[in-house]
């Protein structure tokens, strides 16, 4: 087996996400407890501990006790390199989210006990399944009085369209929270209440008959058995190709909060979680174990340092091997670059490293060259496939409270925008830059950033608009026509393409009506498809 092949099968490549306030975080500082990333877990909105969680690193996140930005965090774990991805919870922020679902190979879904299944939910499994991406679910929160298990699990099938089955099984709730049993390995986990250091008393036990387990359990052993036999009867067992394929999801249980059921959750990722997976491009399918480099940008974060004011981005490795000071292929300007000060992560900490291969997740110093969705090669023209901005829902036209500082206002807008922070178009006839958003917090921590970080303070105004649609057409004089037309609705994103500003689902259905060669896209997936940014 050579060098790569065996690089490749050491490594798992996940996402962590949740609605927000499921645990999401908590559950990521435990996964690196347990990996010893990290000695004590800091508690994120405690005010007994006065330290943020790790993966938080923007000032805002922590007075918000929000994570905003996507964190990168590498760890070993039972001979494996896991990286893990933790992205932002909030709904405002779920365009990072599903960027961040591109550069990983599989995802940990974390649900609330007490709520189950909610809306962001249900978005972010959406986004799962345009890759068919594998889903492991951890119902976390069983210290709290919560919902029936049965029903939570009836629940997940219903409202996520996957096939569930349970891997541990949770006896009592709140309370009355007696344990997990882990149905994968036949183990009896009994739960002790406020552990933030890794110790769990685990007891194998081979048949459920067993007496020890009346012992421990005393009333709610034979409600168990009961249980355990129902889920046999009722439930498929676990099928590593349905999971593969994103048909079925494994079901874990337990409190992140109190590091309870996490190591059952962690072993069976390790276990059954895919290794870095093949990568479609607009050219052909890369595979991990092809000789030369590949990767792409999904994300980009400028001033992760405050005291350096500097830009990283994220790069996902795709195939081959990544090597410091070699000079690499930057297939969108046509210029090879060469990286002295490569990065591995382990949230705001990071380390220069010399080499790195297939599901990595490497730091780029960014002097201005890159925008998401980049790619780099070692010599081959190809650009990664799937990454792509989403059609706004807020839109506010930004107002300079200080025309001295308009250089350090557009640099910041620019910037932020290249981030992915939220998407700027610039409107030629009205001279107006608009911002747009998934969210209303996008528009607090803009403002909030460009202050601190370029010293430029802005006022947002509202705009109503429905929608931004990007407009392409077959027939370059109809698409002339139109824009001609329209000028006043017409504006261009980051990349000098045409976007459509609809001001309502009416106008737009109109629009599409009256102009039946022009075509409208809802998101900017078409540009990397048709080459528009080559």
């Amino acid at each position: 087996m050579s060098t790569l092949q065996k690089e490749i099968e050491k490594r798992k490549t996940f996402a962590i996400i949740s609605h927000p306030d499921a645990g999401k975080t908590t559950l990521t500082e435990k996964f690196l407890l347990f990996g010893g990333a990290i000695q004590v877990a800091g508690a994120v909105k405690s005010n007994k501990i006065k330290k943020s969680a790790t993966s938080d690193f923007m000032e805002i996140e922590r007075q918000r006790g929000i994570s905003v930005a996507t964190s990168v965090m590498s760890f070993e774990y039972e001979n494996t390199l896991v990286n893990l991805l933790d992205t932002p919870g909030h709904k405002d922020f779920a365009e990072d989210t599903y960027r961040t679902l591109t550069a990983v190979d599989s995802v940990v879904l974390v649900i609330d006990s007490v709520k189950g299944v909610e809306t962001q939910t249900e978005r972010l499994m959406e986004v799962c399944r345009m890759r068919n991406t594998p889903v492991i679910v951890f119902i976390n929160k069983l210290d709290r009085d919560g919902r029936d298990a049965f029903e939570l699990l009836d629940e997940l099938e219903e409202k996520l369209q996957i096939t569930t089955r349970p891997m541990s099984w949770p006896i009592g709730m709140g309370k009355n929270f007696k344990g997990v049993y882990n149905l994968y390995e036949s183990k009896l986990n009994l739960f002790q209440p406020g552990q933030q250091k890794v110790s769990d008393e685990v007891i194998e036990i081979k048949d459920l008959a067993d007496p020890r387990i009346d012992r421990y359990l005393e009333n709610y052993a034979d409600e168990l058995r009961e249980e355990v036999e129902f889920i046999e009867g009722v439930y498929d067992p676990f099928d590593l190709e349905l999971y593969m394929e994103g048909l079925q999801a494994p079901v874990f249980f337990g409190s992140a909060l109190n590091n309870f059921g996490v190591r059952e959750l962690l072993s069976a990722f390790v276990k059954i979680a895919p290794n870095p997976l093949p990568r479609q491009s607009d050219k052909r399918e890369v595979a991990p174990d092809e000789a030369k480099f590949s990767g792409f940008v999904f994300k980009i974060h400028a001033n992760i340092d405050p005291n350096h004011r500097n830009r990283i981005a994220f790069l996902r490795i795709c195939s081959g091997k990544f090597e410091r000071n070699k000079f690499f292929y930057h297939t969108r300007l046509d210029k090879k670059l060469r990286f002295n000060t490569p990065y591995s992560f382990l949230a705001r900490s990071k380390e220069i490293l010399e080499e790195a291969y297939p599901g990595d997740i490497i730091g780029l110093y960014d002097a201005g060259y890159f925008k998401i969705g980049d790619t780099l090669t070692e010599g081959e023209k190809l650009q990664f496939k799937g990454i792509p901005s989403f059609s706004p829902e807020r839109f506010k036209e930004v107002l300079n409270d200080d025309p001295l500082k308009t250089k350090q206002l557009d640099k910041g807008l620019k910037q932020l925008s290249e981030e992915g922070v939220a998407q700027l178009f610039i409107q030629e006839t009205a001279r107006r830059k608009i911002i747009g958003t998934v969210g209303e917090l996008q528009f607090e921590v803009i403002k909030y950033r460009l202050k601190e970080e370029y010293g430029a303070s802005c006022t947002f105004k509202p705009i109503a608009f429905h929608k931004a649609c990007w407009v392409t057409s077959d027939n370059p004089e109809a698409l002339r026509q139109f824009l001609r037309r329209k000028a006043d609705y017409i504006a261009s994103d980051t990349h000098g393409l045409p976007v459509f500003l609809a001001e309502s689902q009416w106008i737009l259905k109109v629009t599409r009506e009256d102009y039946p060669e022009i075509q409208f896209h809802n998101t900017s997936e078409f540009k990397v498809e048709s080459g528009k940014l080559h």
